[in-house]
């Protein structure tokens, strides 16, 4: 059977439903498109079938099947007469609404039939929605997808920026899951990775610091919506950093603060260099008032004293000369006696602080340092209620240091921990090793009391700054102890929070000579 009898008795209705249903059939339009022109040769029995669409240049067969024979100015050729068929290439205008999609093309071995070429025109009729859909589909995907690289372009660049950034930062939400964890954040503090932190609670990760404290903080900022910003002290990378945490409210759109944005900068050099210089303004000043104290108050202290002394031995010839002397006299006296005592403890502790004596310094073994202290002080009426215990580690090595003035700081430290609990509580005094030769000794002094407000801590050791109730206390303890422990090259912390108790930590080299 020739090609032309095949053409000329073909039913048009049974090949346009069987290639509609292979249209129809499965999702790769690719594969059912060729399919299609594979069973239009075999229906037909032409010789070849191409899906000629519109490219950048013209007219591209973007599908074929059979030989290898039709051109694209052939195509054009019969497209620009208006279509149809030209001996043994037949052509049909592919149309979807006002837009031109191309053509179907088919190049048979004789002319094909009037029922040949009605089947041929209605498979590029259906075939057109097909494409039209399909182009629309793979121009709709490359937008999503230049979109989608957009997006992503735009996130990594925002990434980048955070990630640059020379803080710290973190964003939780309000379940208080990690949702951001920037890379200041994987290397610096506690370095723990981003992978580690995302969608775990935030107390999971920095479980280092009290979680009803972070828990505190942050509800206060979804409760307010107001900023939030104070200094620490950390030890986490090895070494004592101080970070400024400041606290940020964060909301998407309009609606209630949904996260908290967390930035830790570290502020270590710039909270150095501003408490040289406040001490530097400090001690000039309080060196010129000590210097007025003590020519303004020494004085008329002395004659005081000369007078108290006086008094009593004046009272002592009355009383051996039988006359009756008022016997709150000798009390009245002595008060006198040690209220001028303190006034010039007030006036030598200025000096001592404004002018700091160096004194002399030898191989001293510090748990002897601190039974000393702890014998001098357990006696005094403030520590009645009070349990003193000691933890001395005997491995600790000696110090070069002035005993007299250690002890004079661990006793000031005692007193100060025995005002934070005026009816009962224990302070333990302990020592232990150190982790490195600048830092080869620790002393700790840890009280039961009231702790120190977080506004508090960073004035703790300013001369003058007290907490304590009017009379109890001059402010300068603390400083005098400070300046103590500086000069012997060691460091002075504090570890406390409101109702946990206080812990002051000394922390001292050990003694190169040993």
């Amino acid at each position: 059977m020739s090609p032309s009898d095949v053409s000329t008795t073909v039913h048009p209705l049974a090949l346009v439903s069987d290639i509609a249903v292979r249209l129809a059939s499965g999702d790769d339009v690719v594969t059912r498109t060729t399919d299609a022109l594979e069973h239009l040769i075999s229906a037909l029995g032409a010789r070849e079938a191409g899906l000629w669409l519109y490219g950048a240049n013209g007219l591209v067969c973007s599908l074929r099947a059979g030989d290898d024979t039709v051109s694209a100015e052939e195509v054009a050729a019969l497209l620009d007469a208006g279509g149809g068929g030209h001996d043994t290439l037949a052509v049909r205008r592919l149309v979807a609404g006002p837009r031109r999609l191309g053509a179907l093309a088919l190049r048979t071995s004789a002319p094909l039939g009037s029922d040949a070429l009605l089947a041929f025109g209605t498979v590029a009729n259906i075939l057109a929605p097909e494409l039209s859909r399909a182009d629309q589909l793979r121009k709709l995907e490359g937008e999503i997808e230049r979109r989608t690289r957009q997006l992503d372009d735009e996130k990594r660049f925002t990434d980048q920026i955070v990630d640059s950034l020379p803080v710290g930062l973190y964003v939780i939400d309000r379940e208080y899951r990690v949702q951001a964890w920037n890379r200041k954040r994987e290397t610096g503090m506690q370095g723990i990775s981003r992978e580690q932190a995302l969608g775990r609670t935030i107390f999971e990760i920095l479980h280092r610091a009290p979680a009803e404290n972070l828990r505190r903080e942050f509800d206060e900022v979804f409760r307010t919506g107001r900023m939030q910003q104070f200094t620490i002290e950390s030890r986490a990378s090895g070494e004592p950093r101080a970070y400024r945490i400041t606290k940020l409210p964060m909301r998407m759109g309009d609606s209630a603060i949904t996260h908290v944005i967390t930035i830790g900068e570290d502020v270590t050099d710039w909270t150095q260099a501003q408490d040289r210089f406040a001490q530097s303004e400090k001690l000039a000043a309080i060196g010129q008032l000590a210097a007025g104290v003590m020519h303004e108050v020494n004085n008329p202290l002395a004659t005081i004293s000369a007078c108290a002394e006086s008094l009593g031995l004046r009272l002592d010839d009355l009383r051996a000369a039988g006359v009756d002397v008022p016997s709150q006299s000798d009390e009245f006296l002595r008060i006198i006696d040690a209220e001028v005592q303190r006034c010039k403890r007030i006036v030598d502790g200025l000096l001592d602080f404004s002018r700091p004596r160096s004194a002399d310094k030898a191989p001293a073994a510090i748990n002897d340092v601190v039974e000393q202290a702890v014998f001098l002080v357990k006696h005094h009426s403030r520590f009645r209620k009070l349990q003193l215990q000691t933890r001395l580690d005997p491995d600790v090595p000696p110090v070069m240091a002035n005993a007299e003035q250690l002890i004079q700081v661990l006793m000031a430290l005692m007193i100060n921990a025995a005002d934070a609990m005026p009816d009962e509580g224990t302070i333990t005094l302990r020592t232990r090793r150190g982790i490195s030769e600048p830092e080869a000794v620790i002393a700790e002094v840890i009280d039961e009391g009231q702790g120190i407000a977080r506004a508090d801590l960073a004035r703790i050791f300013e001369p003058f700054f007290t907490t304590k109730a009017p009379g109890r206390g001059t402010g300068l303890g603390l400083s005098i102890c400070y300046g103590i422990i500086t000069e012997h090259g060691g460091r002075i912390e504090v570890d406390s929070a409101e109702g946990a108790g206080s812990t002051f930590r000394i922390l001292l080299p050990g003694n190169p000579q040993a």
